[in-house]
């Protein structure tokens, strides 16, 4: 992705928020290629945000949380300002109304890298890959499979698991 955009240096305090992250990838959407993102899918692109950032960043990309959810990884506040689009895919928008000024630019590297990565893939696909990976299984330790869990999953817990894959441990 080509960006032109001012960067906020990295001695500036005001921190991203789960909001601006979530637009960054649905300006990414390329309708016309037949890429999309439903609730589901953003959910989880977030996440992977959040964890690469704290990996490649060592630092949080914004401060919402993530909770261990029966779907997977999920941020309540997205998901009340999402809930409503239910299965259905979530309109992209222009690249010039997603605000990337709020991030540094390694921080932009790193959500590029996100996108690369987990863009081609359907929210389903996104939900099964992070059943596997630890720390949504950590979180929901002794919950049901489709019982509710508001466990919180760390950013803590997203850094020791996701470095294991860069550090090759």
């Amino acid at each position: 992705m080509v960006l032109l955009y001012e960067f906020r240096s990295k001695g500036e305090k005001k921190m991203a928020s789960v909001f601006d992250v979530a637009k960054y990838f649905l300006s990414c959407v390329d309708a016309a290629a037949g890429s999309s993102i439903t609730h589901l899918k953003l959910q989880k692109l977030c996440y992977y945000a959040q964890a690469w950032n704290m990996v490649f960043n060592n630092e949080p990309l914004f401060d919402e949380r993530f909770e261990a959810w029966v779907h997977g990884p999920a941020c309540p506040d997205l998901w009340n300002k999402y809930k409503d689009n239910g299965w259905r895919n979530i309109e992209p928008i222009d690249e010039e109304n997603s605000d990337l000024s709020v991030f540094t630019r390694p921080q932009i590297e790193a959500l590029d890298e996100v996108w690369e990565t987990y863009g081609q893939y359907d929210g389903k696909y996104l939900e099964d890959l992070t059943h596997q990976e630890d720390p949504w299984v950590n979180a929901r330790r002794g919950f049901d499979p489709g019982e509710h869990c508001s466990n919180v999953i760390s950013t803590t817990s997203m850094k020791e698991y996701y470095s294991r894959f860069v550090n090759n441990e």
